[in-house]
């Protein structure tokens, strides 16, 4: 049946063009199948037992998902003697609740702090918190309460924690973090979003896991939806790879395809993103109308010397709280042209957020206060255009 001539019309439209072997494609290809087909079963079988490597179904495993997490594993584990993994999910946030249905169960305890995006905040209240989990908050730059809290709770089994943080791009000492951690036989794991591996390796520091939403600066144009979860331990590897394929959090193939072309330009991007904040940051410092710049490139920022120790440059996200109020928040986002007001970061356009109103919302005022969120707060992701013309941008919102 090799010629068409032998099928029937309806048949030749329901069934596959025969693969051409003459040529390999350039590009990654998307493999948009849902499922994948054997020789023989036997072949089949020995897939399906493991006998053989192979794929069986796509919210397993596809191949090009598979292409682009081993290109993540590899930058993220690039100063290590050692391979890691990546596991790509549908989201940030499916990144972090897959972790957490991985490696906790009922009765343990997460460590973590109240200065976090405000999603994984929800997410650790409303639904680890609800399966049984016990989620206890500390300020990590306090060393002394931080290892209180470890003696009093025996019962934590992971350290979770930003930084720089979302939005007040706050620094944790890695180091000093993941050393109490292991003294005290605990994982740690971090959102290294803001920072890329480009900027900062926590792996090499000594966290266990990284997340990332895929969907920002690796990404990097903001056409796609993605998460990932990177480590160096094959049973973290089996029992997230697991949680992943049964809660079906699985990155599909076109998301991951748009990341790794998002990767292929990532040195350029955050050069270019870093270089833009660290100007705008110097600008805003020395406006009348700012009151505060947080940016881990300044000098004056209280963690400066923290991010200095473990980020080869600063990032491309900075927040500033203007010396008024939320109707003088309002008036500077509603007064720009350039910048856009939008939910995302990471893009290579200049983006606009305010948290108290948006990405904090939901987190109780007394909270979001304490951990600098005011309502006079204005969060930037700073693009890849000109710096000349985002700074006259934000002039017009600082009239």
């Amino acid at each position: 049946m090799d010629k068409k001539t032998q099928l029937k019309f309806a048949t030749i439209c329901a069934r596959e063009n025969h693969v051409t072997d003459n040529g390999s494609p350039h590009i990654l290809p998307i493999h948009a199948s849902s499922a994948f087909s054997y020789e023989s079963i036997d072949a089949s079988i020995e897939v399906f037992s493991g006998q053989q490597e192979g794929y069986v179904y796509s919210r397993y495993g596809n191949p090009t998902v598979s292409s682009v997490q081993e290109k993540l594993a590899t930058l993220e584990t690039i100063d290590l003697p050692d391979e890691g993994f990546c596991v790509m999910t549908s989201s940030g946030m499916s990144a972090i609740s897959t972790l957490a249905s991985s490696l906790l169960k009922a009765g343990d305890a997460l460590l973590t702090s109240t200065n976090l995006y405000g999603g994984t905040s929800e997410v650790f209240s409303k639904i680890v918190a609800n399966n049984g989990v016990e989620v206890i908050y500390v300020d990590f730059n306090d060393e002394e309460l931080l290892s209180e809290k470890i003696q009093s709770h025996t019962n934590i089994k992971l350290i979770y924690f930003e930084t720089p943080t979302n939005p007040t791009l706050s620094c944790l000492d890695i180091r000093k973090i993941t050393d109490i951690a292991k003294a005290n036989n605990i994982l740690t794991a971090i959102d290294n979003t803001f920072a890329t591996c480009y900027l900062q390796r926590p792996l090499t520091l000594g966290v266990d896991i990284v997340i990332y939403s895929t969907t920002k600066f690796l990404n990097g144009h903001g056409n796609s939806i993605a998460g990932a979860i990177i480590g160096r331990d094959p049973h973290h590897r089996k029992a997230i790879w697991t949680s992943m394929k049964l809660l079906g959090t699985n990155c599909n193939p076109f998301d991951a395809w748009l990341v790794h072309n998002g990767l292929k330009t990532l040195p350029l991007r955050m050069d270019k993103h870093c270089s833009n904040a660290l100007t705008l940051a110097q600008y805003l410092e020395n406006h009348s109308k700012v009151k505060k710049v947080n940016y881990p490139g300044l000098e004056s920022f209280t963690d400066h010397h923290i991010a200095t120790k473990q980020m080869s440059q600063f990032g491309g996200m900075l927040s500033f709280e203007l010396d008024g109020d939320l109707n003088d928040a309002k008036r500077f986002m509603d007064s720009t042209q350039l910048a856009s007001i939008t939910s995302t970061l990471g893009n290579t356009d200049t983006l606009l957020l305010h948290p108290a109103t948006s990405s904090h919302l939901n987190i109780p005022k007394d909270i979001r206060l304490s951990d600098g969120i005011t309502d006079g707060l204005i969060r930037v992701s700073v693009g890849i255009e000109d710096i000349e013309d985002i700074i006259e941008d934000f002039e017009l919102g600082l009239r």
